[in-house]
């Protein structure tokens, strides 16, 4: 009878060894400006020009991934180096998409740039201080009629821009209802520094 009680036993210690079925990766999500600004920062700075300033930031609306109140599935940084004249823009996304945009940081390519005299400044990475999502949930309080428009419009995407304009002296985080600036007719300036509400644009 040893032998096949040894058997037995083998065959269930087998059975026992087996690995169980891996589960399920979640699922990608959304991330705010600054947690995809500061790794491109990291990138442009680490393999590009040391003298970098960034320029502007955009959220970019992924269907595939979920939305979330003050995030996207993917931003774009646009940085300058004023001693070559040059521009650089980095994406960084949660997921590979159309639009040349693969998941972590991505470099794109080099160009000419005219130099400080357009409407938008480069900007000190210090003055960031306020978070995409921070400032949401001030344009949704503060704006004029915010929560109306948004009961409104259930199903619009909403759009972050953060650069530096003549229209204010500071940096600013422009919550925008609509995918660009130009066919939005209602968005909200926040101050990036202090998070304080600015002004309400129809």
């Amino acid at each position: 009878m040893a032998v096949p009680i040894t058997l037995l036993f083998s065959a269930c210690s087998g059975n026992s060894e087996k690995a169980a079925p891996k589960a399920p990766a979640p699922p990608p999500e959304a991330v705010t400006g600054n947690a995809a600004f500061f790794p491109m920062y990291a990138a442009a700075r680490g393999g590009w020009a040391v003298d970098l300033q960034p320029l502007r930031l955009l959220s970019i609306h992924l269907p595939q991934v979920k939305a979330a109140p003050g995030k996207a599935g993917a931003w774009q940084a646009t940085f300058v180096s004023a001693s070559p004249l040059r521009l650089r823009s980095y994406t960084y996304s949660v997921i590979e998409a159309e639009g040349n945009l693969h998941q972590g940081v991505f470099a794109g390519n080099d160009e000419s740039w005219a130099g400080p005299r357009a409407p938008v400044q480069p900007f000190l990475v210090a003055a960031l201080k306020k978070d995409s999502d921070f400032a949401y949930d001030v344009a949704l309080k503060n704006g004029n009629r915010a929560e109306e428009y948004v009961k409104a419009h259930p199903d619009m995407t909403v759009t972050f821009l953060l650069e530096q304009n003549k229209r204010f002296p500071q940096l600013t985080w422009r919550v925008i209802w609509g995918e660009t600036v130009g066919t939005s007719n209602y968005s909200v300036f926040v101050d990036a520094t202090t998070g304080v509400y600015l002004e309400t644009m129809h």
